[in-house]
Formats: C-alpha cells, sequence, structure tokens
C-alpha cells in the first residue's frame, strides 16, 4: 500500500520534473510561512502546475500530479523576501487538497511507473541523441535554449523524464509527460513531440547538410 502524506503544495506555472532544480523567489506572506515551516521540518513539499489562474493570490486551478521536491538551500534577505533553491524528488498524486490554511496543503501519495512493456534502451539513446540535435540547431539559430552537452540517467524511466524538462516543449506538454504513467508510453509521447520541433529546425536551418536538424536523424 502506498504511503499517504499530508504536505505543504506549491502551484506554479511551471513542471518540476524528478532530479529537477527549482528555483524559488517567495514574497507572499503565505508561501514565506511555509518555507519557516518547511526549514523546522524535513524540507519537503509537493510542486504542481497551475492550469489556470496565478501563482499570486491564491484561487487558482491546479493539477492533480506533480512532484514531491526538498528545499536544498534558502535565504533570507533583508525586505523579508525568500530565495530558495529545491530539487525534484519524485512524482506524486494528490489525493485531496486540503484548505488553505495559510498555505495549500494536500494529502498525497507516490507515482510509480505501471507496469508494462519494457522501455526500449536503443530507442531511448536515439531520443537522447534526437533532443541534443534539436537543442543544438535551436542554439545555432540564436535561441535560449538548454546545452546539447547535458547527461541523464541511464534509466529510461526517469531519463525521459529528464529530457522532457530541457526539450523545446509546452508546460502543457511536459505535464502530459509527468502524468503518464508508463515508461515505454511516456519515451513514444516525447519521441512524437521532439519529431515535431526537428521538423522546424530543419526548415529553419534550410536543410543544411551536416547540420544540427541532420545530426538529430542519424
Amino acid at each position: 500500500m502506498e504511503e499517504v502524506r499530508r504536505l505543504p503544495m506549491f502551484p506554479l506555472g511551471t513542471v518540476l520534473m524528478p532530479s529537477g532544480f527549482l528555483p524559488l523567489h517567495l514574497f507572499e506572506d503565505r508561501y514565506r510561512q511555509m518555507i519557516v515551516d518547511l526549514l523546522a521540518g524535513d524540507r519537503e513539499f509537493g510542486v504542481v502546475l497551475i492550469r489556470r489562474g496565478s501563482e499570486v493570490g491564491g484561487g487558482e486551478q491546479r493539477c492533480d500530479v506533480g512532484t514531491r521536491a526538498r528545499v536544498i538551500e534558502a535565504r533570507q534577505a533583508s525586505d523579508g523576501r525568500w530565495s530558495v533553491a529545491a530539487v525534484g524528488l519524485q512524482r506524486l498524486r494528490v489525493r485531496t487538497w486540503l484548505p488553505d490554511d495559510p498555505y495549500p496543503m494536500a494529502e498525497v501519495e507516490p507515482m510509480p511507473d505501471r507496469p508494462g512493456s519494457p522501455t526500449d534502451q536503443p530507442a531511448f539513446l536515439d531520443l537522447t541523441r534526437a533532443v541534443r540535435g534539436v537543442l543544438a540547431g535551436l542554439s545555432e539559430l540564436g535561441e535560449p535554449v538548454a546545452e546539447a552537452t547535458f547527461e541523464v540517467a541511464d534509466d529510461p524511466g526517469l531519463g525521459v523524464l529528464q529530457l522532457a524538462a530541457l526539450a523545446p516543449i509546452s508546460i502543457h506538454d511536459r505535464q502530459k509527460l509527468l502524468e503518464c504513467d508508463r515508461a515505454s508510453e511516456r519515451l513514444a509521447l516525447l519521441g512524437h513531440l521532439v519529431a515535431e520541433v526537428r521538423e522546424m529546425v530543419d526548415l529553419r536551418l534550410g536543410g543544411e547538410p551536416g547540420g544540427a536538424g541532420s545530426e538529430a536523424r542519424r
């Protein structure tokens, strides 16, 4: 039986993947109180994407699949604001949202992958090369993207989530990948999304032989 626990929750306009880095700047009173409470405890909280609404003020509509995170560094400025660094640990599913008193809280449970067909390691390596190629091509075009020299986990289950954080895809596509609970299906979905971006990059590069778009097709 999966462990159900109560966690402080941080709804954001971004998707945090397991092992991902999350910088936060806290100025609302409710989240300033949250970080004080976190530092006095185990430093763990949940991050979920806001489906509709704003990060400020409350009343937003929240996704029910997110990531458990841990504060690794926190510094308070003279004006009371906090600069916080956190890292994603594992996926979570919200079972019940609790009253925001004074900040969002929920009962959550871990969300491991469901059993399924083994993830194809060669396909995972091909996808890693494709993401590198797309990022290299976008960098050549002057787009602000992640470095193509990244490293990801050897395990495809985690590695695809790390690739999803790096790939130039939409926030909502990242959320779909986070919610996908079979590694093989996640690999196929991200492969499709990256192929669409690769076509656009190749067109913008003019199909230059030997360019980053060509490298991604090898």
